[in-house]
């Protein structure tokens, strides 16, 4: 498997993020974060789903300002880590799925995906196809979908971060729907990619084997038959910044 490096400088943060630690999450939307400093403070979770059958009571997580006062929760949570809260330096495992297009859109801008994309000259967003709206066109001849997948986190679970029952997933009906329309666009356009973003190490991401991994596997198959390609991307997130380490076709699923 061939890993594209990234040459580009990372995406600043417009303050940097502030560290404390997850008490609890009372629901999908919101997690409590405490900061030691007085009262735990009510933040957005922006990621709507299970966090890889994880509790994430006790884990440390880097949390932005939006300096919105308009907003009912200001505060986001972006990371958590699965180092213990006193670790000098940690590791930090992005959770914004909302974020990743405007992530991409950067690096897509200053050429870092040259290897998919080649340089890129025009970039749209939100584009139609189909029943769906893609995330990109770039060129006006390529489609770009972008995923976050964190219902499984695939990197070691130490023994001191707590998990929970794994739910039945079989929730692929649009990520089918999103393959079978690119596939289909490649009568008019030269190619199409769904790219996988990570924000941990991981050596080559693999699809949840959940209920309908069959049925989603037959979906993949003729997909890449067709030419869509799927690539993953790797991110890392500091506290300043976000970085593209690298990508990388997968060959696998």
């Amino acid at each position: 498997m061939t890993t594209h490096e990234c040459d580009r400088p990372p995406l600043l943060f417009p303050e940097p993020l502030r560290e404390g630690v997850i008490l609890a999450r009372p629901n999908r939307f919101i997690m409590d974060v405490d900061f030691g400093e007085g009262a735990p403070m009510r933040c957005h979770c922006p990621a709507v789903s299970r966090i890889g059958d994880l509790d994430l009571a006790g884990r440390p997580c880097l949390v932005s300002d939006s300096r919105n006062p308009r907003r009912k929760l200001p505060l986001t949570v972006e990371a958590f880590s699965l180092q213990q809260p006193d670790a000098a330096e940690k590791q930090w495992i992005g959770i914004n799925q909302n974020a990743s297009n405007r992530y991409v859109e950067h690096f897509l801008r200053e050429d870092a995906f040259k290897a998919i994309t080649g340089p890129v000259d025009q970039l749209r967003r939100e584009v139609p196809l189909g029943s769906s709206r893609l995330d990109f066109l770039v060129n006006e001849s390529q489609y770009l979908e972008v995923k976050t997948p964190l219902v499984q986190i695939q990197t070691a679970i130490p023994p001191w971060v707590s998990t929970v029952p794994p739910a039945p997933f079989n929730s692929t009906e649009r990520v089918q729907r999103h393959l079978r329309e690119l596939a289909a666009s490649l009568q008019h356009n030269e190619r199409a990619v769904i790219l996988y973003c990570l924000y941990y190490e991981n050596d080559g991401f693999r699809y949840y084997h959940g209920t309908t991994y069959e049925e989603m596997l037959a979906c993949v198959d003729k997909a890449r038959a067709a030419g869509v390609e799927l690539w993953q991307a790797d991110f890392a997130i500091t506290p300043e910044a976000v970085a593209l380490t690298g990508y990388r076709p997968l060959e696998e699923w």
